[in-house]
């Protein structure tokens, strides 16, 4: 949006409408083009796999309407007049009804195939599957400058948290991580940070996520959240050395109560509860000591968890009440991920790590939507940061 504004430069809202006309145009120009593809065979200069006598022959202007008003396209032409474009039929000139329709059905998690129909019983358009899966790769370079795009200088927190899927690589199918940062800015509005496909979530893996958070432009986070893989604080300090971390205490007691019987699990919770829950670390360090005595010979695995881990567990008994409910827990990245899977439950296995990527990022863009608002009471933890972080944050990095 900013290299939108850098090169547009509005200065009322008939600039902006113009600007959003543009890059429509640009997207219907994108979709026609992967129809005339569709049509011929071959795309533009891959003469190698053309197979057919006919081939392209330039451009004829068309004025459509929308609901911004009037816009000018270019509809390729074919040599042999053959191609019956879709997107912008022959004689159409009101495209209002379904100049969004494609990718916002695909961004909910609808198949190429369900698209199809769709398009045919509501609009009577003739789509193939292979046409529609054309038209959204071709968000694939927006979504990739979107994924290479300069970040905040500071953070105040980021939760980082892996999801997987099923991908298909080399003839076989293979599980694969997407990792997905999501940060907090100081003035307490939130962004996706980026998202990832690798191979098995690994502290190693990270640590290269975190190099090119810091290239792209993030210079300090206060606060980090995470799950408890193995070596994630080392690759979290060997770039950004003065963040805290904080374990999330969910996913420590899930650990902690694996070794614990079903006819003790109850009382153990509610021991438990007295050390995650005390108001100071110092009640906390105590009511571990009184959980290690009584539960400790009979569970010293669930007990020894807490104890080795408790530097990552206990950062977030330093601060208030409001700033401990935001990062005590990566429930906040784990609710994205959740709207993440019920957009992707209805492909089991991915072709390829592009297709994966294209469908999360189109239900990213969808989910964020409703990211337009602050935590409660973000202006009193505000405050506590610029006391907990004095000379690494000031009132200008909120302005």
């Amino acid at each position: 949006m900013k290299q939108l504004l850098a090169t547009y430069q509005p200065e009322d809202a008939g600039d902006v409408q113009d600007m959003l006309k543009d890059l429509l145009g640009d997207t219907l120009q994108g979709m026609l083009e992967a129809e005339m593809e569709n049509e011929l065979g071959y795309s533009r200069y891959d003469y190698a796999n053309k197979e057919t006598d006919n081939r392209r022959n330039g451009f004829s202007k068309k004025t459509v309407t929308f609901s911004m008003g009037d816009l000018t396209i270019d509809i390729p032409r074919d040599r042999d007049g053959e191609f019956e474009p879709q997107v912008v039929k022959k004689h159409q000139t009101d495209i209002s009804t379904i100049e969004d329709q494609v990718l916002s059905m695909y961004a909910k998690g609808m198949t190429t195939r369900d698209i199809t129909e769709h398009l045919q019983n509501v609009y009577g358009v003739d789509a193939s599957p292979t046409m529609i899966s054309k038209m959204t790769d071709k968000i694939l370079p927006i979504a990739k400058e979107w994924q290479n795009r300069p970040l905040a200088n500071k953070y105040a927190i980021v939760f980082m948290d892996a999801i997987h899927y099923n991908v298909r690589q080399d003839n076989t199918v293979i599980k694969k991580a997407v990792y997905i940062a999501i940060g907090t800015r100081l003035d307490g509005t939130k962004e996706v940070m980026g998202m990832w496909v690798g191979g098995n979530e690994s502290a190693e893996y990270w640590l290269g996520v975190l190099n090119e958070i810091k290239n792209r432009g993030t210079e300090d986070i206060l606060i980090v959240s995470v799950d408890g893989l193995s070596g994630f604080g080392d690759a979290i300090h060997a770039v950004f050395p003065n963040s805290e971390i904080q374990r999330c205490i969910i996913h420590q007691i899930r650990y902690s109560t694996r070794f614990v019987s079903y006819k003790d699990i109850k009382p153990f919770l509610s021991d438990l509860k007295l050390v995650y829950q005390a108001a100071t670390e110092d009640v906390a360090l105590q009511q571990l000591d009184a959980l290690e005595n009584k539960w400790g010979k009979k569970y010293p695995s669930s007990i020894r968890s807490w104890q080795n881990n408790w530097a990552d567990l206990s950062t977030y008994f330093k601060y208030p009440p409001e700033l401990r409910k935001l990062i005590y827990t990566t429930n906040a990245i784990e609710n994205f991920n959740r709207q993440l899977r019920k957009v992707t439950k209805s492909k089991s296995i991915f072709p390829t790590d592009d297709a994966l990527f294209k469908m999360l990022y189109l239900a990213m863009t969808d989910i964020t939507k409703k990211w337009n608002g602050r935590p409660r009471d973000w202006s009193k933890i505000l405050e506590q940061l610029l006391t907990y972080f004095e000379g690494r944050i000031s009132l200008v990095d909120v302005e």
